[in-house]
C-alpha cells in the first residue's frame, strides 16, 4: 500500500489506545442465566455505568459483542470537553438557553466527574488539564465563530479570544474553552473494568445480544442461544441493540473521521478547526517521546471519494505544518449524530420504565458517553435530575430537526436505488492483491477483496439491514454501507450495526 500511496503511513490501520492496553482472555456467555442489570456494549458508556450500578450494590452482567473497548471508544482522539465544535449557538436558536445550559453543565459534570475518579483512585491514564480551542481560517467561519462566543456569554461559559496558533496555521481568531483535559482513555477504563469485577460484575465478550422479550422481567437474547433474564436493560452499544418503535436507524446517521499519530514537538491545549475539512490537534506520549494526533476529514459512512485519500489528506497537512517525517499509526472511527445533534439518552420507550438506551454522541462520546452513564445509573436507582428532559430519547423535534430528518432520509433512498443500477468496477480477476471492487459473481452483484497473500474473498454486496449497496472502503478494507452506516470485514462478517447479520459469502 505504501508504495500505491506513496506514504509514510503504516499499511495497516491500528489504534495507539488498543495497542498500549492490556486486556483480558475475552470469555463469551456459554449458558442461560439471571441477573438485575444487564448492560449491552463495552465502551466508555456502558463500562462506567456498571461499574457505577455495581458500586450501587446491583448485581450487574456487562456484555459486548466483540471485545470490550475495541469499538469507538478505542478509536477517540479522547478530548474530555464540553466544547462539542460549533454548537452552542445553534443548540440556543433550535431549542433554548435553559436546554443549552442544561447540555453545558451536564458535560461539566461528566469531566468533572472522570477526573474525580482519576484522583480519588490515582489512576495512571495521563490525565492532563488543556484548553480545548475551536479556530477559524476564514471570514465566515470568524464570524461563526463570533456567534458562538456570544452563546458562551449568555450560558456563562469562562473563554478566552486567541489571534494566533502555536503552530503554523493563520488564522482570523481562535476561542478557548478553558479548563478542559486529555487522557488514555483505555487506561482509565481498564481500571473500572477491573474495578466492576472485584466489586463481583461479570463480563461477557463475543456474546452479540440480538434482541429483548419485553416485560417486567426482560429477557436479553444472544445469537448463539443462551439469554439473561433481568429487571434492567441498558442498550450502551453504539447503534442500539434493540429500537422498539423508535426507528432509530432512520433518526440517525453515521459518519466516519480519520486520525494520524505522528511523532512531533507537543502543543499545549486541544485545538479543533471550524471551516472544512474539519483538521483536529492534541498532543500524546507514545512509547515515552511526545506525538501528536491528527485528525478530521469527517463524511458519511459509505459515501465519497476513496478512504485512503482521508488519511493521505490528514498526513500532508501533518507534514506542511509540522514537518512531520514519522507516523506509527494511523486508525478511523466510526460516530452516530441524532437528528438534532443531541444525543439519546433515557427510556427506550416511554411503554416501559426498566429498559434504557445511549447512543448518538457526535464525536464526543468521553463526555457525552460518560455523562449517560451517569444519567442511567440515576434512571436505575430512581433520582431524577434536570437533564434528563433535554437528552430524552421520545423527544419532540423543532423544526430544523425536522427538515434534517427529511434531508437525510431522501439521501437514503437516492442511495437505495441509483446504486443498485450503478456499473461494475472490475473484473474479478482484475482485482489486485490487497484491493476490493464491486465486481459481478455468479450473476450478480458482488464485492470481492483480494488479500495480500491472493486469497479472494466475495461477499453479497447487499446490506443485510434494509438493502442498500455497500462500498469498499479502502482505508479501513471494509465494506461500507451509504444509507446507516452498517459496516462489514471484508470476509461478509459485521464490524458495525445497525445490520446483525454478516453479508453472504460467495463460493
Amino acid at each position: 500500500m505504501k508504495d500505491v500511496y506513496s506514504s509514510r503511513l503504516p499499511d495497516d490501520p491500528h489504534s495507539y489506545w488498543i495497542d498500549s492496553t492490556s486486556f483480558d482472555e475475552p470469555r463469551p456467555l456459554t449458558e442461560s442465566t439471571e441477573t438485575e442489570v444487564v448492560v449491552a456494549g463495552g465502551g466508555i458508556t456502558g463500562i462506567t455505568a456498571a461499574w457505577l450500578l455495581a458500586k450501587e450494590g446491583l448485581d450487574v452482567i456487562l456484555v459486548d459483542a466483540d471485545k470490550v473497548l475495541h469499538g469507538t471508544t478505542g478509536h477517540t482522539t479522547a478530548k474530555v470537553t464540553s466544547q462539542h465544535g460549533l454548537f452552542y449557538h445553534e443548540l440556543i436558536q433550535h431549542t433554548d438557553e435553559n436546554h443549552a445550559r442544561l447540555y453545558y453543565e451536564g458535560h461539566e459534570k461528566a469531566k468533572n466527574f472522570i477526573e474525580k475518579v482519576v484522583t480519588d483512585y490515582q489512576i495512571p491514564c495521563e490525565w492532563e488539564k488543556q484548553d480545548a480551542i475551536l479556530y477559524a481560517s476564514s471570514k465566515k467561519s470568524a464570524h461563526q465563530l463570533q456567534q458562538e462566543r456570544e452563546a458562551y456569554d449568555k450560558l456563562g461559559i469562562p473563554y478566552d479570544v486567541l489571534d494566533s496558533l502555536p503552530f503554523n496555521v493563520p488564522i482570523e481568531s481562535a476561542l478557548a474553552m478553558k479548563n478542559q483535559a486529555q487522557f488514555h482513555p483505555l487506561h482509565y477504563l481498564a481500571f473500572l473494568l477491573q474495578d466492576f469485577k472485584k466489586m463481583g460484575g461479570k463480563v461477557y465478550e463475543d456474546t452479540v445480544v440480538t434482541g429483548l422479550v419485553e416485560g417486567d422481567t426482560p429477557i436479553v437474547e444472544t445469537r448463539d442461544g443462551p439469554y439473561i433474564s433481568c429487571r434492567y436493560v441498558l442498550s450502551c452499544t453504539h447503534f442500539p441493540f434493540y429500537e422498539a418503535d423508535n426507528y432509530f436507524f432512520a433518526r440517525m446517521y453515521a459518519e466516519r473521521a480519520y486520525i494520524v499519530a505522528m511523532k512531533g514537538k507537543k502543543v499545549n491545549g486541544m485545538y479543533l478547526s471550524v471551516d472544512n475539512p474539519s483538521r483536529s490537534v492534541r498532543s500524546v506520549k507514545i512509547n515515552g517521546e511526545d506525538h501528536l494526533l491528527i485528525a478530521g476529514d469527517g463524511h458519511k459512512t459509505g459515501q465519497g471519494e476513496p478512504t485512503m485519500n482521508h488519511y493521505l489528506n490528514l498526513e500532508t497537512f501533518a507534514k506542511d505544518v509540522f514537518g512531520a517525517k514519522e507516523f506509527p499509526y494511523r486508525w478511523s472511527a466510526q460516530d452516530l449524530y441524532t437528528i438534532d445533534k443531541i444525543p439519546y439518552i433515557g427510556l427506550l420507550t416511554a411503554h416501559w420504565p426498566n429498559t434504557f438506551v445511549a447512543t448518538g454522541f457526535k464525536k464526543w462520546g468521553m463526555t457525552s458517553g460518560t455523562l449517560a452513564a451517569l444519567m442511567l445509573r440515576d434512571y436505575v436507582t430512581g433520582r431524577e435530575t434536570e437533564e434528563m428532559t433535554v437528552f430524552d430519547p421520545n423527544r419532540f423535534l423543532a423544526d430544523p430537526s425536522l427538515k434534517t430528518f427529511l434531508k437525510q432520509n431522501l439521501d437514503v433512498a437516492k442511495h437505495f436505488f441509483v446504486d443498485k443500477v450503478k456499473p461494475v468496477e472490475k473484473k474479478i480477476d482484475e482485482v489486485k492483491a490487497g484491493e476490493g471492487a464491486i465486481v459481478l459473481a455468479e450473476g450478480r452483484r458482488s464485492g470481492a477483496y483480494r488479500d495480500e497473500n491472493g486469497k479472494l474473498f466475495i461477499v453479497d454486496s447487499t446490506c443485510t439491514h434494509l438493502g442498500c449497496e455497500v462500498e469498499w472502503n479502502n482505508g479501513d478494507r471494509t465494506w461500507d454501507c451509504p444509507c446507516h452506516g452498517s459496516r462489514f470485514n471484508y470476509d461478509g462478517s459485521v464490524a458495525e450495526g445497525p445490520a446483525e447479520k454478516p453479508l453472504d459469502r460467495i463460493e
